[in-house]
């Protein structure tokens, strides 16, 4: 792109983030299919047509904040998969750019699949990426900016090095992939991990590098499992002890421990630890799936997920792919599939013994008409319907006050799982403390409803919080998921206050219980309660007496999410 054009174009996203319109250069695309599209979400991120799945390499460069995703240009079903690539200054209104990597070399021609961007020393950004070559074997590849001073980075450039590293002896060639962002060592050599399996067990298999280029494997893996099997998307970072304030990825020193994420099983689990930069030895508190109570990023439809460090914010950021739970023939007929939750900033808890996640403060700026109540209270079996903003489409905070939690049930010893509680105790099933909390996405009949739920337990003169998303009742659509979704939160209901923040979006329900402490995510596909004739209750169907100390509520303004007018060609 000429000189001339990128400043058009940037001064053209400058006023356009900032609420003014602009007619010149952007342009909405026409509806991907004719079919009406009420499960399109309104400030959720998503391409306008086809199929996406996992976030890879997100960053900001030159005052930028870039996100690149899996990505088939030509249909609605996974396949072609290329590196697509879009442009913010706030992480909520975006711009498409040129597909960023299209699968056209040896190395490969059968996918450019998952990989991160590292920020090298001299500033300019790289990405690792698998490609899938002529055989179908996974190899890790590596691409440069054409033009480092574009703060676009319209354009990449393939390594001539490529493919810079193969499938090691012992791993299959199906899996080996997903390198993770780099960090550097004190001894001034680059690490990465690339996901993997062997014999069976999960790993992540660890490389070092002085040139970025060339990588030699360390003796040891970084962690592996022999309770869980292929783990793709690794991720590895340091969190502060002391604050919320995020870290660079190659931050070393005193109270920092270290988060390792991995994709298996359809979720996303970490493990802390603390890691020696210059051993490279990993000891983890509790290692993946030696406890029932496995940490989880989110325990719904969450997966893939990819973070950064924001610089400019001084956070880490996290995303996730969240895909449909509808059929193909749905997809189809949609003409997309796939979207990406809300951004989250994360940071590790006072008691330093799991993460802490809470959507991007920017999300804000789209409130609009909004609704408060305060000190309502809510008996056994009632409900308040929310009304006066768009229930389609909002974002709902509220904090439930309770007494007397020695009228708590007991919770048996033999049910620890959450989402097996979670499906014994419904929504539908009055207990004592709950259900309580929030039915979205609801017909004025309340034939369709999902639930996003409390229960108190006691047990053993200590008591549990679980929190749960109830979806059998959610649609009456007979082929979509109609999932119930369950987590304890570390939480003492001794304190009184429960919270929960819910997002709303058409066809997706993203919930933060206990200011953080725990997520659930599902997609929801109501056949009655959509658009304007959707609607949210707060409810209470345990027979213990309770009061809503504080609700607030939101209609949400729809995120500007548009093309570049002109596309370019792809990089050859």
């Amino acid at each position: 792109m000429e000189v001339y054009g990128v400043l058009v174009f940037a001064l053209c996203c400058m006023l356009f983030f900032n609420g003014v319109e602009v007619a010149v250069g952007l342009k909405r695309r026409e509806s991907p299919s004719k079919v009406s599209q009420p499960y399109r979400t309104a400030y959720h991120f998503q391409p306008s047509k086809n199929w996406m799945n996992d976030p890879n390499g997100p960053m900001y460069y030159k005052g930028i904040y870039h996100f690149f995703y899996q990505y088939n240009p030509y249909g609605a079903l996974w396949g072609n998969i290329s590196w697509a690539h879009a442009i913010s200054y706030d992480l909520i209104n975006w711009v498409h750019l040129d597909v960023a990597l299209v699968p056209n070399e040896p190395y490969d021609i059968n996918g450019c699949f998952s990989g991160s961007t590292t920020i090298l020393s001299n500033g300019a950004p790289a990405i690792l990426y698998t490609g899938s070559d002529t055989k179908k074997g996974q190899v890790q590849n590596l691409a440069f900016p054409k033009n480092i001073s574009d703060p676009l980075l319209i354009e990449w450039v393939k390594s001539s090095h490529n493919p810079i590293l193969s499938v090691p002896d012992g791993i299959d060639t199906s899996s080996y992939r997903d390198p993770s962002t780099a960090w550097m060592g004190a001894d001034g050599e680059w690490r990465v991990v690339i996901g993997s399996e062997m014999d069976h067990h999960g790993l992540a298999i660890l490389y070092k590098s002085k040139d970025f280029t060339h990588w030699v494997k360390s003796s040891s893996p970084l962690h592996f499992s022999n309770k869980t099997m292929m783990w793709e998307c690794p991720d590895f970072y340091p969190v502060s002890v002391k604050e919320k304030n995020g870290l660079d990825t190659s931050v070393e020193g005193e109270n920092i421990r270290h988060v390792l994420k991995a994709s298996f099983n359809s979720h996303d689990y970490y493990i802390l630890g603390d890691y020696d930069p210059k051993t490279d030895h990993y000891n983890v508190d509790i290692d993946f799936m030696d406890s029932k109570g496995s940490l989880r990023y989110d325990y719904g439809r969450f997966y893939a997920s990819k973070s950064f460090y924001d610089a400019e914010k001084k956070r880490r950021i996290l995303w996730s792919w969240i895909n449909e739970g509808d059929s193909e023939s749905d997809d189809t007929k949609k003409g997309w599939s796939g979207l990406q939750s809300i951004p989250r900033s994360i940071w590790l808890n006072e008691k330093g013994d799991q993460l802490m996640q809470w959507p991007v403060k920017e999300l804000e700026n789209l409130h609009t008409r909004k609704v408060h109540l305060e000190n309502k209270q809510l008996k056994g079996g009632s409900l308040i319907e929310i009304s006066g903003i768009t229930a389609s489409q909002a974002d709902v905070e509220v904090t439930f006050s309770l007494s007397n939690l020695n009228e708590a049930e007991v919770l048996s010893s033999e049910v620890v799982d959450p989402q097996i509680l979670c499906t014994q105790k419904n929504a539908s099933v009055s207990g004592r403390f709950g259900p309580f909390g929030l039915m979205v996405f609801a017909s004025e009949d309340l034939i369709e409803h999902t639930a996003v739920f409390f229960r108190i337990f006691k047990s053993s003169n200590d008591f549990r919080v679980l929190m749960c998303a109830d979806q059998s009742r959610s649609s009456l659509r007979p082929k979509v998921d109609k999932s119930i979704y369950g987590a304890f939160l570390a939480l003492d209901p001794r304190l009184a206050k429960i919270s929960l923040r819910t997002l709303i979006d058409h066809s997706i329900v993203e919930s933060f219980g206990g200011e953080g402490l725990a997520c659930i995510t599902a997609r929801v596909y109501p056949s009655l309660a959509i658009n304007d004739q959707a609607h949210i209750y707060a409810f209470n169907n345990g027979s213990q007496i309770l009061s809503i100390s504080s609700l607030s509520a939101w209609s949400m303004k729809k995120a500007q999410i548009v093309p570049m007018a002109k596309r370019r060609k792809p990089i050859k």
